[in-house]
């Protein structure tokens, strides 16, 4: 062993699916069982009645998707973000877009109630789709933070409804909405200040994906933790959170990208996102690379552990489908499309990605950390052959310390089965 240097191992909890531990290197790794905790949606007050009068008075819209609600000051500036991305609403159809559309406006404009348009109707909707067309609104628009949720009122003739009117629920007042909007933004700007504007995709998502990472923490108890005010202002919430402000900063900088709701691996809710990078998608989830998160979740073993893991892991920057159902499991409104390209994918990348055990390789990676003053190092394999080839060579046979320069401290490390991947640390504790 070089420099009487000695090794710390750690398996971190969650989608690593690993205990978090200490142990020498002749100790065998724990398991435990994995613990999730769950963010889902904003919650929703759906109510129904019925009656036999149909609200002449009220215009029910037109075709257009134009706005007729009620409550809204039409010159006060909408909170809608003009870069939002509408992935979900382009993948309704024509007539659920122009419910969509009524929703929107409405809520955007911090309104009380609209009559959604009569086309709707005509075309099949019914009450029962309300649900599902709000969900794809929320989905689109991360700077909707002070919408809880909504009810609506069906008028009908006999068996046949007549008309729709739906209503917006929110957390706050429009003074109060308008007032936080003013401390997102500045957040916001700050953040994206810190980037060129000539960056391209990739450096664009994953400068959001690092930053957002270091200036959060995740925590189950975070105050308003289902939106970006919890992010960008509190720097504390959980993972709809972390989705939304991830979709927020990236749609201002001009990239592609959607919030995608599902389950993991033990069955909870979970949020990420999806992105286009340089015309391909992928799959990113922020919550999923915070060292904050694996600390929260593996509370039962972190304890155990005295010293610091890297605050930002790449596992999940830009992955496929594939990669991602080894521990996720697509939900939501809309169907996600298949991405199988892997380009952008942040080993292929940072020439991180092993098909073998290649010394030389290695050493290179090593050096460009060392270069940007990096004292951690995250290799993933191509196939398990490698994975135990790399294992078997650099922790087991200590190899590893050929690779770093000359310290006092101690070399810890963590592996993430589901992905094929090892991680590499100096610390000195």
């Amino acid at each position: 062993m070089r420099n009487r240097v000695w090794m710390k191992g750690i398996c971190w909890l969650v989608f690593f699916g690993l205990a978090l531990c200490s142990c020498s290197l002749e100790e065998l790794l724990q398991e435990v069982p994995r613990d999730y905790a769950i963010s889902g949606t904003a919650p929703q007050d759906s109510s129904e009645e019925t009656g036999e009068l149909f609200p002449e008075e009220e215009d029910a819209g037109a075709e257009d998707g134009s706005f007729h609600g009620e409550g809204a000051d039409e010159e006060e500036t909408s909170f809608l973000m003009p870069e939002a991305v509408r992935f979900a609403c382009e993948r309704l159809s024509e007539a659920e877009r122009v419910w969509y559309y009524d929703m929107e406006r409405m809520l955007g404009s911090f309104g009380d109630k609209v009559q959604l348009d009569n086309a709707g109707l005509e075309a099949g909707l019914e009450a029962e789709d309300v649900d599902r067309i709000f969900q794809c609104v929320l989905n689109d628009h991360p700077e909707l933070f002070f919408v809880e949720g909504y009810s609506y009122t069906r008028y009908t003739r006999g068996e046949r409804t007549t008309a729709i009117e739906f209503s917006g629920t929110y957390t706050m007042d429009r003074e109060t909405a308008a007032k936080r909007l003013e401390e997102i933004d500045a957040a916001a700007s700050r953040i994206l200040s810190g980037i060129s504007p000539d960056a391209g995709d990739y450096e664009k998502v994953k400068y959001v994906y690092d930053t957002l990472i270091r200036e959060t923490d995740y925590e189950l108890g975070a105050p308003d933790n289902q939106n970006i005010y919890s992010v960008f202002v509190n720097h504390v919430s959980v993972c709809q959170g972390y989705a939304k402000a991830t979709q927020y900063l990236l749609n201002r900088l001009g990239v592609e990208c959607t919030l995608v709701l599902g389950t993991v691996d033990a069955g909870e809710g979970h949020a990420w996102n999806l992105v286009k990078v340089e015309g391909d998608y992928y799959f990113v989830d922020t919550t999923w690379g915070d060292a904050s998160y694996r600390t929260e979740e593996g509370q039962g073993d972190a304890e155990e552990t005295d010293f610091k893991v890297p605050e930002v892991n790449y596992d999940y920057l830009n992955v496929t489908t594939a990669e991602l159902l080894r521990t996720h499991t697509l939900g939501g409104e809309v169907e996600m499309p298949l991405c199988t390209q892997v380009k952008a994918n942040y080993y292929v990348r940072e020439k991180a990605l092993f098909s073998a055990y290649d010394e030389e390789q290695l050493q290179e990676l090593f050096n460009k950390a060392l270069e940007q003053g990096r004292d951690d190092v995250t290799v993933k394999c191509a196939d398990r052959a490698c994975f135990d080839a790399m294992y078997t060579a650099l922790i087991q046979e200590h190899e590893i310390f050929q690779y770093l320069p000359d310290h006092n401290g101690s070399v810890a490390y963590a592996q993430n089965e589901d992905q094929l991947s090892l991680t590499f640390w100096v610390t000195n504790e």
